[in-house]
């Protein structure tokens, strides 16, 4: 046995195109949104790295122009100090006690009002003659500082400018010397230390770090104290050397910051990483001093932000791609929608238009099988008329005959009453030929609006004898008065009278006798109820009461063929006919037949007729 190969898939091919033919769309959709994340992202970074510059800017421009002024305002002392006669006299001789002692309280006095931390005099060998702190421990007064920055530059410069750490106090401070000259050459040097340690305080309180760099990189002032006395960049030999000399640090180690350039937004503008940490420095020269002061701001805060930003464009932009989407399939559902209705539309009226010749179609096919069915029902009935015809005839004959024997022997009254059993008979044949012409006619005439109270009122005119003398009484209730059917006028006056002849005849022995005639619309039909209290259908009956030459009552009562036509007639007007027995006693027959496009209307019909 060969085995079977399993079956080929031969659209996979052309599916796989339509699965991926939206992959372009979601790229660039994708694309948006990477692109407003960008943007978002660039733009949040340069506004935020734009208000930390232009905060930076200020605060610098505060913190300098307070550093400048704090430095300037000593620079009138050595002039003060030159006037004054006896710092020049103790210059001229050093050895005079009384006059050092005058110099030191001087000093002290002047101090006072300057606000400087320390004001002294050093002759032009570098050694301290008298201070203003001469009674304290500490005092500079007889320590040779000549190797210090500041008066070697004032000794030969006449000025100098250093910061470092106090010899003899140990404390970290600036120091500004001026040279005495009034005889040259220079008999001596006035030095006064500035105390920076309240700015440095003062700079804590403001936002973001603050570092005071001097001329070989080192920070000396700063906000946070490990960055103290750090250089930005290792120190060279001669940088080493001279800081050996001078001992401007005093005992620190001088360890280089973690501190790398990561880009340059402006010339003292750069983002440098700190001890690992991104930071915007922002640069600013003394005009006093040759130092900068530096500025440091955490740039975790704006990338946060910017992060931020880029989340909410990027977001923004997925809303704004969903709403277009959803416009756009609102719109393509709109075309589509329209486009339907006109497909739909169009089929519609096809439809209609061959519903309506279908139609026409099928009630031509009605009238024909109707008229055939009658065509039928005669021929299965013809046996039964010529059993009709031929009783009556013969009768007839038999009667005449007998008239004209007793005509013979002047019995008038007894050929008067054969004459009317033969106008009885010949009335008889003639109903019956009546049915028959009824029942094979073919009718042609196009349904109508109907009103029902006036169809019952005509039927009732028509069997008012009838109802008179057997004592019937009729309600009729009509519900609107306006109900009105589509069917043939004489068709459904026929068919109300058959039924209530029927329902008159079917009462002739009850002891009540009430026919009532009741119609209501329900759902586009009207329903008609003629029921009588009567002694009702038999079951053998009930189920062939529409057939022809089938009937309740007693032989040579009647022929069988009023429902049979009633039926025919009610199916021709495009409804039914049916018939019950009440629960309390009675026969009911329900008429079902299309209610009218538009009522006519006429005053209600309602109420109880005794005949």
């Amino acid at each position: 046995m060969i085995p079977r190969e399993p079956a080929r898939r031969f659209d996979l091919p052309s599916r796989s195109p339509r699965r991926w033919r939206g992959l372009p769309r979601w790229c660039g959709a994708l694309a948006l949104v990477a692109a407003a994340a960008f943007a978002g992202h660039h733009f949040a970074m340069q506004n935020g790295l734009a208000r930390l510059r232009e905060a930076a800017d200020h605060r610098l421009d505060m913190l300098a122009t307070g550093l400048d002024a704090d430095l300037a305002r000593f620079e009138y002392l050595p002039a003060l100090l030159e006037m004054t006669p006896i710092v020049p006299g103790l210059l001229g001789t050093p050895s005079d006690a009384s006059l050092r002692d005058a110099v030191n309280r001087y000093l002290d006095g002047v101090n006072a009002a300057a606000g400087a931390e320390m004001l002294y005099v050093l002759d032009a060998a570098g050694t301290s003659l008298a201070a203003s702190d001469w009674n304290r421990p500490g005092t500079t007064v007889g320590q040779d500082l000549s190797f210090r920055p500041y008066v070697i530059d004032a000794l030969g410069q006449g000025k100098g400018r250093f910061y470092g750490v106090g010899i003899t106090s140990r404390k970290p401070g600036y120091y500004l010397s001026y040279a005495l000259r009034r005889d040259q050459p220079s008999r001596g040097v006035v030095a006064v230390k500035v105390n920076l340690e309240e700015t440095e305080r003062a700079w804590r309180k403001l936002p973001g770090d603050v570092a005071l760099i001097d001329q070989r990189g080192v920070v000396i002032l700063a906000t946070r104290e490990e960055l103290k006395f750090r250089p930005m960049l290792p120190l060279d030999a001669l940088q080493r050397a001279e800081v050996q000399r001078s001992r401007p640090y005093g005992e620190a180690g001088l360890q280089p910051l973690q501190w790398a350039l990561k880009q340059t937004l402006a010339r003292d503008v750069k983002v440098i990483a700190l001890d690992g940490v991104d930071q915007l420095a922002s640069t600013r020269s003394l005009r006093g001093a040759p130092w900068q002061l530096m500025a440091l701001d955490d740039l975790a805060p704006v990338r946060v932000g910017a992060r931020n930003a880029a989340i909410t464009a990027s977001l923004a932009m997925a809303v704004l791609l969903l709403v277009a989407v959803t416009l756009w399939q609102r719109r393509r559902a709109v075309r589509q929608k329209l486009a339907n209705q006109a497909a739909l539309q169009a089929a519609h009226d096809t439809l209609e238009s061959t519903v309506v010749a279908r139609t026409a179609q099928l009630r031509a096919a009605q009238g024909e099988l109707v008229h055939a069915g009658k065509m039928a029902a005669l021929g299965q009935m013809s046996a039964g008329v010529v059993h009709e015809l031929n009783q009556p005839l013969t009768a007839m004959r038999t009667l005449s005959e007998s008239a004209a024997i007793l005509l013979d022997k002047n019995r008038l009254d007894d050929v008067r009453g054969n004459l009317q059993r033969i106008r009885g008979m010949v009335d008889r044949l003639a109903r019956l030929t009546s049915q028959l012409k009824t029942f094979a006619h073919k009718s042609e005439l196009p349904l109508a609006a109907v009103p029902v109270a006036r169809a019952v009122a005509d039927a009732q005119a028509i069997v008012a004898e009838a109802t008179k003398k057997n004592g019937v009484a009729i309600e009729v209730d009509v519900q609107p008065a306006s109900l009105s059917v589509m069917a043939e006028e004489a068709a459904l006056g026929s068919v109300l009278v058959n039924l209530m002849r029927n329902a008159i005849d079917a009462m002739q022995a009850s002891p009540r006798r009430r026919l009532r005639l009741e119609a209501r619309p329900q759902e586009g039909r009207v329903i008609l109820r003629v029921s009588d209290t009567g002694p009702g259908i038999p079951p053998d009956i009930l189920p062939r009461l529409f057939e022809p030459f089938v009937s309740s009552k007693p032989a040579g009562a009647g022929l069988g063929l009023g429902l049979a036509i009633s039926a025919q007639l009610v199916r021709a007007m495009d409804g039914t006919l049916r018939a019950a027995n009440l629960p309390e006693g009675g026969a009911c027959f329900v008429a079902d037949l299309p209610a009218a496009v538009h009522a006519i209307h006429i005053p209600a019909l309602t109420g109880v007729i005794n005949k």
